[in-house]
């Protein structure tokens, strides 16, 4: 990087924290709801921003960037049905926890099974987003960052948990606003880089333009744009034919965007048209991520068949797909190199900080609040939120440099392995939303069983009829011949496999006299107003086009 590189970081950096402590003075306040949630305070675009900005961290831009140069544009599924996911949560997940006054998750698990679900989630939320979130977006923002500045990844890493702990502090209000201008920059940035990743392909065949140069990857990497791979592909493990549409990464999905508290608790402290408004708009910028993340990895792939930035790629003679996004932004000019620098901070800064915050309001509200000082006044609640936050970051610094990412890549990675208990925790979550007769007992076996299931059917033991499986188009053979089940499809397996045993542990203990709590639910409140379901139709049709035309 140049000076006029690090000019442009600099002044985006200025941008963040000024209008953070501007924020901060603005809305200061020592309530905990206000603190940890923004109660009523963010605006359908702070929410709508604030949900992306979370969401979109190094994970995408480094991982699924990567994916992208391995397996093409298939990868964009997460992020395409993510979008229609979206649609589905604001209908009809945010209605319940809002007319339930809910705020936490694990609030909403004891108010409709009890304490003990509730606490064992709470406790195992802390060590998955401590140990495994936080960390990785640590540790691949910190290697993305280091590989383009030449900074030491030391330091890199420590300036990124310092810069987000400063932003944290601050509370929700600063978090969702100041999030509008990290996405402002990340999509301003992540296009700049598109367009410029695409005109070099086009240049490198005599042509120039990003258009021509999306139309020659299309020409020169066909098996790259193809959406849905079939079972002789070499990626069909990661994205299982079929089972992407219908299957598994439906339960990834609503998992992750409706019963996640780090990506919900931005809706939770507004009305339910604010945040069905945030959330749509969330759902339209949604659709840009592919084009942001996803072609220039395939870009990097076409130029690396080529022949160009060969070396780069490569590592002890192996080529490392994550390295696809920052070789490519080592190759844009002057300056513009600095904003697409500053696109990729503002995603992990802003991804930290919507974590850390999520840390602080569990552990605050649900453990803090609920079992060591039920007296804790408001003002202490928030010291207590901003320990955390501090204590938290310090932990993920500490545990960051032992990650171990393999070689499919950081995106399908952490994909597979959060996938071990996402079809426990759903099942749990749907049932408990729309099956009044469900048990505490029956989402007690969901968070244990979902997570043994998965091992179960991770190991292949010899009681699985693999076979069997395979014959019926659901296990196929690796390197070594053994027969494996693609993770997505495991999910799913493990996730009907939950619903079916909760019905009967639930069934079983109706008959001897346990009625379940149940929750306010009102059919009206699922209804969407007009202009929602035109934008919602709007976002729905666009994927529906992308699959037709990439099948």
């Amino acid at each position: 990087m140049q000076n006029l590189d690090y000019l442009v970081f600099f002044v985006y950096f200025i941008i963040v924290s000024a209008y953070g402590l501007y924020v901060y003075k603005k809305k200061k306040h020592e309530d905990s709801k206000d603190y940890f949630l923004a109660k009523d305070s963010l605006t359908w675009w702070a929410i709508g921003a604030s949900l992306i900005a979370s969401n979109i961290s190094a994970e995408q831009f480094i991982g699924m960037s990567g994916s992208g140069f391995t397996m093409g544009l298939a990868i964009a599924a997460y992020e395409w049905l993510a979008a229609i996911t979206l649609i589905v949560v604001a209908v009809f997940f945010i209605p319940i926890y809002l007319k339930n006054k809910i705020y936490t998750m694990p609030q909403f698990l004891k108010t409709r099974y009890n304490d003990t679900v509730a606490m064992i989630m709470a406790v195992f939320w802390l060590l998955l987003y401590i140990v495994v979130n936080l960390t990785s977006i640590l540790f691949l923002g910190a290697l993305a960052i280091s590989s383009i500045s030449g900074l030491d990844f030391g330091f890199c890493m420590m300036a990124l948990a310092v810069f987000a702990v400063v932003i944290t502090l601050g509370g929700m209000n600063v978090i969702g606003y100041t999030d509008v201008i990290q996405v402002v920059f990340l999509i301003l940035g992540g296009l700049v880089t598109t367009y410029l990743a695409l005109d070099l392909v086009a240049e490198h065949y005599g042509s120039s333009g990003a258009l021509n140069g999306f139309n020659l990857m299309t020409e020169n990497s066909a098996d790259h744009f193809k959406m849905i791979f079939k079972k002789d592909d070499p990626y069909y493990m990661d994205l299982p034919g079929l089972a992407v549409l219908v299957g598994g990464m439906w339960i990834v999905n609503l998992n992750y965007w409706g019963c996640n508290q780090y990506i919900t608790q931005r809706a939770l402290g507004a009305d339910l048209q604010t945040a069905r408004s945030g959330i749509l708009f969330a759902a339209f910028l949604k659709l840009l991520m592919p084009v942001i993340v996803v072609l220039p990895g395939i870009a990097a792939f076409v130029l690396y068949k080529e022949g160009v930035f060969s070396t780069e790629m490569t590592l002890n003679g192996e080529v490392m797909a994550d390295r696809a996004y920052p070789v490519l932004l080592n190759l844009l000019p002057v300056g513009l190199k600095g904003l697409s620098f500053a696109a990729l901070t503002a995603a992990v800064v802003a991804s930290l900080a919507g974590k850390a915050n999520s840390i602080a309001t569990i552990f605050t509200l649900d453990i803090y609040k609920k079992k060591i000082n039920p007296a804790a006044s408001e003002e202490k609640q928030v010291q207590v939120g901003r320990i955390v936050i501090i204590l938290s970051m310090i932990m993920a610094v500490a545990i960051a440099p032992y990650l171990g990412i393999d070689k499919k890549g950081g995106f399908q990675y952490i994909q597979e392995y959060t996938g071990f208990v996402s079809p426990g925790i759903f099942a749990m979550f749907i049932l408990g939303f729309f099956w009044k007769k469900t048990t505490s007992n029956a989402a007690l076996f969901a968070t244990i069983g979902g997570f043994v299931l998965s091992v179960l059917f991770k190991i292949s033991p010899d009681y699985i009829d693999l076979e069997f499986l395979y014959a019926s188009g659901y296990a196929i053979p690796n390197a070594d011949g053994v027969y494996e089940i693609p993770f997505i499809d495991r999910m799913g397996f493990v996730f009907l496999i939950c619903v079916m045993l909760m019905f009967f542990i639930s069934i079983y203990e109706n008959r001897n006299g346990v009625k379940p709590k149940g929750l306010e639910v009102d059919s009206n409140m699922f209804k969407p107003t007009a202009a929602f379901t035109v934008g919602a139709l709007i976002v729905i049709g666009f994927v529906a086009a992308m699959y037709g035309i990439y099948w």
